[in-house]
């Protein structure tokens, strides 16, 4: 990411910090002010981030190492298969239907690629929402058209649930797993905690009969997998299996390391996914990326799957600096 980009960026940010200035002017709405008055915060953190990214003494934010990793990635998944994993995150109840949105926007976007989408596992809350899903995509080109869908996603609405006509903010979480093609991430059997239980979603007799449902940790990073998708448990477990070496493979990936060893105690994903990456605004009628400061509105049409220039627009911006 060279230094012209850099203060083009800066120069989008300021426009956009101006914009919402003068909107927050016309606004009398007090829960639409604190909205627009977060998103200007959250613009000028931003500013400052790649102010000081300007001034690096190389004048570039790439890492040569990482760029290698990344070549060195395309060998060694495939590219044709993922797993999708999402979480709710705060918010309570609106957070777990906000997550089922999101699994609802991909699998419309998957049904138009006719891509083959099996869920693995599913755990819902009361209000109908998701708490945590886990699916399996199989598509032509599949993980390098989501990858950089990998973060924290947050939503600015009015719930259903909300009889006030309260807006809330909630977010949830989204991970982007490649199948790996060659395993050679080493994990010992001592490392692992094997937990079974009984599955609360499809499966025929053996629901909730049958402990066939596994959840599996890997100790030392804290990781967590887990599958229910399948009638028998021996089937569970080789997914559970497979589903954390994708899980180490990327986190490796993301902090560099070559060694299982040398990984930071994670969960989810990694400091840097614990920044948001993308706000629905649905009110405004808009959808932010904070990595690359770009806006798309049409919000009706993107929930419903039409996410095409978004995936795209994401994925040229995000390899800029590769180039």
């Amino acid at each position: 990411m060279n230094r012209d980009y850099l203060k083009n960026e800066i120069e989008n940010i300021e426009k956009e910090i101006q914009v919402n200035k003068e909107a927050l002017k016309k606004e009398a709405s007090d829960e639409m002010r604190t909205l627009i008055e977060q998103e200007i915060t959250d613009l000028e953190k931003q500013k400052k981030d790649l102010e000081m990214s300007v001034y690096d003494e190389n004048g570039s934010c790439s890492d040569p190492a990482k760029d290698s990793d990344a070549n060195e990635e395309n060998e060694d998944i495939d590219p044709n298969t993922v797993m999708l994993e999402i979480r709710s995150g705060t918010g309570g109840d609106e957070a777990g239907l906000f997550a089922r949105d999101l699994y609802r926007m991909y699998s419309r976007y998957g049904e138009k690629n006719k891509w083959k989408i099996s869920e693995d596992f599913v755990n819902e809350n009361e209000a109908g929402g998701i708490k945590t899903l886990i699916a399996e995509i199989k598509g032509q080109n599949v993980y390098n058209l989501l990858k950089y869908e990998s973060g924290v996603h947050r939503v600015q609405r009015v719930p259903v649930t909300e009889s006030a006509g309260r807006i809330h903010t909630s977010t949830a979480t989204v991970a982007v797993l490649p199948k790996i093609k060659k395993i050679d991430i080493e994990i010992k059997p001592e490392d692992l905690k094997w937990d079974f239980f009984r599955s609360g979603g499809k499966g025929g007799q053996n629901v909730n009969k049958v402990s066939t449902a596994v959840r599996l940790t890997h100790i030392p990073t804290g990781t967590v997998v887990e599958c229910q998708e399948e009638r028998f448990q021996g089937r569970n477990r080789e997914k559970a299996l497979q589903l954390l070496h994708s899980k180490l493979y990327t986190q490796m990936q993301e902090q560099s390391v070559k060694n299982i060893t040398d990984l930071r105690s994670s969960q989810i994903g990694s400091a840097e996914r614990s920044e948001k990456i993308r706000t629905y605004n649905f009110p405004q009628d808009r959808i932010t990326d904070h990595r690359i400061n770009k806006t798309w509105h049409s919000m009706d049409k993107v929930m419903n799957g039409e996410i095409d220039n978004i995936l795209k627009d994401t994925k040229t911006e995000m390899e800029k600096d590769n180039q």
